[in-house]
């Protein structure tokens, strides 16, 4: 059994986190080309293990009060530039550009080695388990600001 240098969730790097994802035949169309939608998937993948690189885990989000702690996508925009393919080793990196208030934002992009996919920008917000806005706890906010200790 080979040992690997790195962990599924990724690692954080400064002011964000990179995942290495393989792009498999459940990704792609019958071009071979991974499907549009499926980039959403790998964006989803790196904001769920940024969060739990950080240490917070989203199942345990729900319960952290009486209100309840929970990410939503607000707004996406994302540029598609190249297509990646069947059997690439894609990179997701999520950097935090605000963490505060009642929304994050993040950009996100997917590469190949150099190669820039394609490029994101996530708007979330952070509301309560009964659907209503709430503040981002400061303490989980400076995690995403990398000022966290």
């Amino acid at each position: 059994m080979t040992e690997h240098s790195f962990s599924l969730s990724g690692e954080l790097i400064e002011n964000g986190h990179r995942l290495v994802q393989r792009v498999y035949y459940e990704d792609t169309d019958f071009s071979g080309l991974i499907y549009h939608a499926r980039y959403l998937h790998f964006l989803e993948r790196g904001r769920s293990d940024y969060l739990r690189c950080l240490g917070c885990e989203q199942s345990q989000l729900i319960a952290v009060d009486d209100e309840g702690l929970v990410f939503v996508v607000h707004r996406m925009e994302i540029d598609f530039k190249q297509p990646a393919r069947m059997d690439d080793v894609i990179t997701i990196q999520t950097i935090t550009e605000k963490a505060g208030g009642a929304k994050m934002v993040l950009n996100q992009e997917i590469r190949r080695g150099d190669t820039l996919l394609i490029s994101a920008k996530v708007v979330i917000a952070v509301i309560n388990k009964h659907g209503r806005p709430r503040r981002l706890p400061e303490t989980i906010a400076e995690k995403f600001l990398g000022k966290a200790e």
